[in-house]
């Protein structure tokens, strides 16, 4: 098929995410999505492994968030959420606040990922200033993590590992450190905090897994060492669930495996099943509390423009309707089952060091990819879309993917690395 006029005259004028633009390969043209699958407009037809980067945990164009989208696009795709409220926004509110654990009662809404990570901080550093607690300005973050691309996200990023190095003298500086993943890294941790804990406000964490920054997994116990630290030391904890909220990692929450509650929550990606953006940051009601004054310095002052769209609340809350209505946890575990079975093959393949799955996600280790663009483009020509990074090759699909599109993407990455 001939190249249509839009990607033709469009390209041009776009820049493309992560990519150096001089020598990034040409874009697929996408047509059409469906199910687990993307249509290309060259006819081809791709596996997605990856949901829309772990956004569409139902698969693409589920009917009921579909007709739930059109039904409010007729009614008010928008409106300010300045001095004005809809039911859209407060009926998601109030399952959020019913779903999460304790009493993560209190919503505040966004439109990306990162943002949401940008008012979990304010909040944590607000909260210290409303209180009267000079100093307590750090954050305390860890090595292998990934909060996002805004400059306050940036900094509580991998200094080393992360894609924001450059930036290191632009961002503040904050506390990065090694997970409390045994009895040697937790000493070092509480020791640290005990002797910083004079100047930080908050511990910031991926729960599970620490997603873009290596699909790096660690256990329910790390997060249990967490929550009792900050308590020790009187320092707040956020959990970053923006990968692992709604039932990546097998239950509804990765914090939910810990049986914790964190002081603050940040919620995005799967929150609209990838329809469309949105993200939340979720307080608990002590860290309400110390917002509420007669000082009007006290108030939070965070408000996008699009805060609350009541196009992407009502698509989020048709999501929670087929969490509520379809077996979607079931699911996960099944994709999880098949993910251990046919990925575990690759262990034994040259230059693989690790293989690891939770709940609906899997990842193949390598020693190193010397080229993800080229690796990438093999995937494709094998008629499924995964896209490698660092040196690892992942597969976090929709939940609702069926088991031959399943063995397709793990087939696809058998084949691939072993070269045949």
């Amino acid at each position: 098929m001939s190249t249509p006029d839009w990607y033709i005259t469009g390209l041009p004028h776009v820049w493309l995410p992560y990519s150096q633009m001089k020598t990034a390969p040409a874009p697929l043209a996408a047509r059409s999505t469906r199910g687990s699958l993307i249509e290309l407009e060259d006819g081809r037809v791709l596996t997605d492994g990856v949901a829309a980067w772990w956004t569409a945990c139902h698969g693409y164009n589920h009917p009921h968030i579909r007709a739930c989208a059109a039904e409010q696009l007729m009614r008010m795709p928008h409106v300010m959420f300045g001095g004005m409220v809809h039911e859209p926004a407060l009926k998601l509110a109030s399952r959020l606040a019913a779903l999460l654990p304790g009493d993560l009662d209190h919503v505040f809404y966004t439109d990306s990922g990162s943002v949401a990570v940008e008012v979990a901080i304010k909040m944590a550093v607000q909260y210290r200033i409303n209180r009267g607690e000079a100093g307590r300005v750090k954050l305390l973050s860890f090595r292998g993590g990934y909060h996002g691309d805004t400059l306050a996200t940036m900094a509580v990023c991998d200094p080393e590992e992360g894609m924001h190095h450059l930036f290191a003298g632009v961002m503040p500086s904050q506390y990065v450190v090694g997970l409390p993943v045994d009895e040697a890294s937790t000493a070092a941790f509480e020791a640290f905090l005990a002797e910083h804990a004079a100047t930080i406000t908050a511990i910031i964490v991926e729960p599970l897994i620490q997603g873009a920054g290596g699909m790096i997994f660690h256990s329910p116990g790390v997060l249990r060492t967490l929550r009792r630290l900050a308590d020790k030391y009187g320092v707040l904890l956020i959990l970053d669930e923006i990968f692992t909220g709604f039932g990546r990692t097998g239950t509804m929450f990765a914090c939910d495996q810990a049986g914790i509650v964190p002081d603050i929550i940040t919620l995005s990606k799967a929150l609209t099943g990838g329809t469309v953006a949105l993200a939340a940051t979720v307080a608990r009601r002590h860290i309400y509390e110390a917002f509420l004054s007669d000082d009007p310095e006290h108030a939070l002052m965070h408000g996008p423009t699009f805060m609350a769209n009541p196009f992407a609340c009502a698509c989020a809350n048709a999501s929670l309707d087929l969490f509520a209505t379809e077996p979607r946890l079931e699911q996960v575990a099944a994709v999880e089952a098949a993910l251990r079975d046919q990925l575990e093959p690759c262990r034994t393949l040259p230059g693989v060091r690790d293989v690891r799955v939770m709940g609906a996600t899997g990842v193949v280790e390598l020693d190193r990819i010397a080229s993800p663009e080229a690796l990438r483009a093999r995937f494709t020509e094998e008629g499924v879309w995964i896209r490698p990074f660092r040196n690892i090759v992942y597969l976090t699909p929709a939940f609702t993917i069926t088991a031959d599109e399943l063995s397709r993407l793990t087939g696809a990455i058998r084949r691939v690395l072993s070269g045949s």
